[in-house]
């Protein structure tokens, strides 16, 4: 054990050192998530003194997003959400595609071709719904309980059509080993697989009831081993086969007890998600990219947050508009990995990648502090979606 010994150390030295940064972030009024952010900064190999090990970081927060996607789709009823906030189903998709197609455009007057302009159009057009999760989860959160349901079936609906577009997208930039008829079947196969688990997985927790140790690492194991059947035998996003699984396993008591099991976990490692962004970013790399980040912005603000808020209103969700359009208004982990595959295929330039991992930082810090005044007045605790006295350990806080 003693050649694991410095990677344990160094965890346990980069997770102190962030819970430290959160709790001053938190004591400036901000967002825990810039705390982590700046830590993972200060052990990138970009900065003077320590270097973290940048792929243990990734996979432990690989680890975490997954729990924290599997979780959430166990929570979110697509039937409710379809009976309360049916337009949802309409604008959501509506302003993925409006936002990639007017994103695209812009990028092609600005010198890309059609491919890489489009997968930037995309990379701006989804939200992180790890940042709107704990937006809807922070103890200062102003939002209501109609306007979280909101945010979060916006960002579910968000990523099924964004995960639609990319296949086609990167079908164009980077032709993949298989016809997409076998990945249309991969997507169908994955379906049924989820459904099945639907209804294998509360019948064996029901009969670990008595069982709590054995309860937890079935429930653990589950989310962490869906995700990566669809990942590796079906090529979908390891996060988004985490959501699919839980979206069909669906709240039911086993489930809802299994789901709050996870929560510790899922919050401890979802830090890593943003220490492991912040190791990314090379501050001299993104002074150069200047331009293409005030651009990013700037479309994020136009093609984003102005779109949400007016589709919102035409759509007369039962939402505070405003709200629900700043709390969307930022981008996040789908941004990273299509940035990063748009840079692995030398479709985008390393300008364009620190533009956009820039832009990553910046929206979600400016979503995360302006959403709260974008509210009327706090929520109360007893209308949380999530159980009061729940830890709230990574983001808006």
């Amino acid at each position: 054990m003693e050649h694991t010994a410095p990677a344990v150390l160094e965890l346990g030295v980069i997770l102190v050192a962030a819970a430290a940064a959160g709790w001053v972030a938190r004591r400036l009024g901000l967002p825990a998530t810039l705390g982590y952010l700046a830590v993972g900064l200060v052990v990138s190999p970009f900065t003077p003194g320590y270097v973290a090990d940048r792929e243990q970081i990734q996979l432990l927060a690989d680890v975490g997003i997954v729990l924290l996607l599997f979780e959430v789709g166990i929570e979110i009823d697509l039937v409710r959400l379809g009976r309360e906030q049916r337009g949802l189903f309409v604008v959501a998709p509506a302003q993925v595609v409006i936002t990639t197609a007017s994103v695209a455009a812009v990028a092609i007057a600005l010198g890309l071709t059609p491919g890489p302009a489009t997968l930037v159009g995309l990379a701006i057009a989804l939200s992180s719904s790890v940042v709107i999760v704990n937006i809807t989860r922070s103890r200062r959160r102003t939002t209501d309980r109609s306007t979280e349901r909101a945010m979060l079936g916006w960002s579910v609906l968000q990523d099924v059509t964004g995960v639609i577009v990319a296949e086609a997208v990167l079908t164009a930039i980077q032709p993949p080993d298989r016809s997409p008829l076998v990945i249309a079947a991969g997507f169908i196969v994955f379906g049924l697989l989820a459904l099945a688990l639907a209804r294998v997985l509360p019948v064996a927790l029901r009969a670990l009831d008595g069982e709590p140790d054995l309860f937890l690492i079935v429930s653990v194991a589950t989310g962490l081993g869906v995700a990566g059947i669809g990942s590796v035998a079906f090529g979908l996003p390891l996060a988004l086969s985490a959501f699919v699984a839980g979206l069909a396993i669906g709240e039911g008591a086993e489930t809802t007890e299994a789901r709050l099991r996870l929560l510790p976990f899922r919050d401890l490692l979802a830090v890593l998600f943003f220490v492991a962004i912040g190791t990314l970013l090379d501050p001299v790399e993104l002074v150069g990219a200047a331009g293409w980040l005030a651009v990013l912005l700037a479309l994020v603000l136009v093609a984003k947050v102005l779109l949400v808020w007016v589709l919102a209103r035409l759509a007369r969700l039962p939402a505070r508009p405003l709200q629900l359009a700043i709390g969307t208004g930022q981008v996040g982990e789908f941004t990273f990995v299509l940035a990063s595959i748009g840079l692995a295929a030398g479709a985008i330039g390393r300008d364009l990648y620190e533009a956009l991992l820039g832009s990553i930082v910046i929206s979600i810090a400016l979503s995360s502090v302006l959403v709260r005044f974008a509210g009327r007045r706090p929520v109360d605790a007893s209308m949380s979606v999530q159980p009061p006295n729940e830890p709230i350990v990574p983001a808006a806080s």
